[in-house]
Formats: C-alpha cells, structure tokens, sequence
C-alpha cells in the first residue's frame, strides 16, 4: 500500500462520517491497513490530516472544474454565481458539511485544523486565480475579494440566512 492508495478510502470515510475528532483506527479500518502502517506513511496524525484534507480539496477542485462550463465567466459576478451555484449541488454537500466541521474545529483553537485549513484556503485560493474572468484587472485581488464573497455566502447559508449573502451579492453585483 501506499499514501495514494491509502487516499481515497480514507477521504470516502471522512467524507461520510467526518473528520473532528477522528483517530488513526478508524481511518486505517477504512483504508484497510493498521494505524502503524498510516504513521508509517504520513508521520502522524498531523501528517494524515494534512494529506487528507489536501487530497480532498483537490477532488473538490476536480468536481468544480467539472461543473463548470467550458467558457469563462464574462465577470466577477458570474465567476462567485458559477461557483456559488455549484458548491450548493447534492454532488459538493458532503465536501461543504466537512469544510465547516475543519473550520469549527480550527475556530475553537485546534492547530491540527487550523494548519490544514490554511493550506487548503492557499490551494482554493490559487483554483480561484486561475479562474478569475478573461482580462480582469486585478486577477490576485480580485480572486481575494471573491473568495471572501463565497466564504461568507457559504457561511450564511449553511445557518439559514442566505437572505442575507443574496442581499450582499446583489449589492455586489448593483
């Protein structure tokens, strides 16, 4: 076995069950080996984290490529209703609901998740870069603002007050 086998059991176990407070047994079952051969191939348990949640913002940039169109986006506004669209499809809940569990477990002072959240932030935010609208004028500040506009659209609608981003994305886009 190695970490790229290992992956994508792990990451369909996390992806159904969760991932705080998630011990090396459990991932090792899923994946089908102990949890000294996970040591054995990520360190430790930082060392699995940061691997899985790699590995899965990457699938989650894989499934946004995928269901996107082919054309860009004319402009900001479109590229954060393309993206917005998409991560609320049944195809990108479970990578939603696992998003917010890493956020709560890095908002209340876990370095595990706090860590691995920054870095997937870091590799969405590149995503997004390269995503920005055909001669936009400030593609690096520009994938900052949106990628603050659909964090916090995100946020608002999985506590019940989309009203709320949708006034704000209207407001953006008036």
């Amino acid at each position: 076995m190695s970490r790229e086998t290992l992956l994508p059991a792990m990451a369909a176990h996390v992806l159904e069950n969760g991932i705080a407070g998630v011990s090396l047994r459990p991932l090792a079952k899923a994946a089908g080996t102990s949890d000294r051969m996970l040591i054995y191939h990520f360190g430790n348990r930082q060392g699995v984290v940061d691997a899985l949640l790699e590995y899965l913002a990457k699938l989650y940039e894989t499934g946004l490529d995928a269901a996107l169109p082919a054309e860009p986006a004319r402009d900001r506004r479109e590229t954060v209703r393309r993206i917005l669209e998409r991560t609320a499809s049944p195809a990108l809940t479970p990578f939603m609901r696992l998003w917010w569990e890493v956020v709560a477990a890095s908002a209340a002072g876990d370095e595990t998740f706090r860590e691995s959240a920054a870095s997937t932030m870091g590799l969405l935010l590149g995503w997004l870069e390269a995503h920005m609208p055909e001669g936009d004028p400030d593609p690096r500040g520009g994938a900052r603002l949106l990628l603050t506009l659909i964090e916090g659209s995100q946020m608002l609608g999985a506590v019940g007050r989309a009203d709320i981003a949708e006034a704000a994305l209207a407001a953006f886009e008036g």
